[in-house]
C-alpha cells in the first residue's frame, strides 16, 4: 500500500496527473488537475490511496494528508464510490464538508453529483460523530496555487466538471457566468467558481 508519491510531474489532463518516478510514469486521479498546474516538470509530494479490484489497480492523489484521509472516510460510506468521493473534494472546502456534515445540512451534501438524500444521509450517520476525530492535523500546503492563465483555461476548467460527474446540461448553464469573470482567470480558479455555482 502507497503512502505517497514523490516525483516529477509530467502531466496532466483533465481527470488526472502523471507522476514520473524512475523512469515509470504513475497515473494519479485527482479532484481537480489544474490545480497542480504550476507544478508541472517540477518535483512533487502527492499522498495517495491505492484501490484494487479484479480489473485494475488504481491511484487516487491528494495535495495534504488530511485529504487523503478524508477521501477514505467518504469511501466508507455505503453507496459513496471513488467517483462521487473525488467529487465532493473537489471543492477544496473541507471546513465546509465538514460543517455540513456535523449540522446535518443533508442540501449542502445533495448538490454533489451522484449524491442523493438518501445517501447524503448516510454519510451524516456515518461520519458525523467521527469525521475529525480521525482526520490528521491539515499538512502545509506542498503546491502553490496556479497564476498562469490562457486562452484554454475555461474550456479545461468545464471538462474537468464533467469529468467530476456534473452533467453537460448544468455545466453549460453556468458557463456564461464564468465567461463574464475576468478572463485572466487560471483554470484551477474557474473551476473553483463554477464548483461553488454547481452546489449552491
Amino acid at each position: 500500500m502507497y503512502e505517497y508519491l514523490n516525483g516529477e510531474l509530467t502531466g496532466l489532463s483533465s481527470g488526472y496527473l502523471v507522476i514520473d518516478i524512475n523512469g515509470v510514469g504513475y497515473l494519479v486521479y485527482v479532484a481537480n488537475p489544474y490545480h497542480f498546474e504550476s507544478m508541472i516538470n517540477q518535483k512533487v509530494k502527492i499522498y495517495v490511496h491505492q484501490s484494487v479490484s479484479d480489473s485494475a489497480l488504481t491511484l487516487y492523489g491528494f495535495e495534504t494528508l488530511a485529504d487523503k484521509q478524508l477521501f477514505e472516510q467518504l469511501l466508507n460510506v455505503s453507496g459513496i464510490g471513488s467517483k462521487s468521493g473525488l467529487a465532493i473534494m473537489a471543492g477544496n472546502d473541507n471546513t465546509g464538508l465538514i460543517n455540513a456534515i456535523k449540522t446535518e445540512n443533508v442540501t449542502y451534501l445533495t448538490k454533489f453529483p451522484g449524491i442523493g438524500k438518501k445517501t447524503a444521509q448516510q454519510i451524516i450517520l456515518d461520519l458525523k460523530d467521527k469525521i475529525e476525530k480521525t482526520l490528521q492535523p491539515s499538512d502545509e500546503n506542498l503546491f502553490k496555487p496556479v497564476e498562469t492563465s490562457d486562452n484554454q483555461n475555461l474550456a479545461e476548467a468545464l471538462d474537468a466538471l464533467e469529468v467530476l460527474g456534473f452533467t453537460n446540461k448544468n455545466v453549460m448553464k453556468i458557463k456564461t457566468k464564468l465567461e463574464s469573470l475576468d478572463s485572466n482567470l487560471s483554470t484551477d480558479e474557474y473551476i473553483s467558481t463554477g464548483l461553488k455555482m454547481l452546489t449552491k
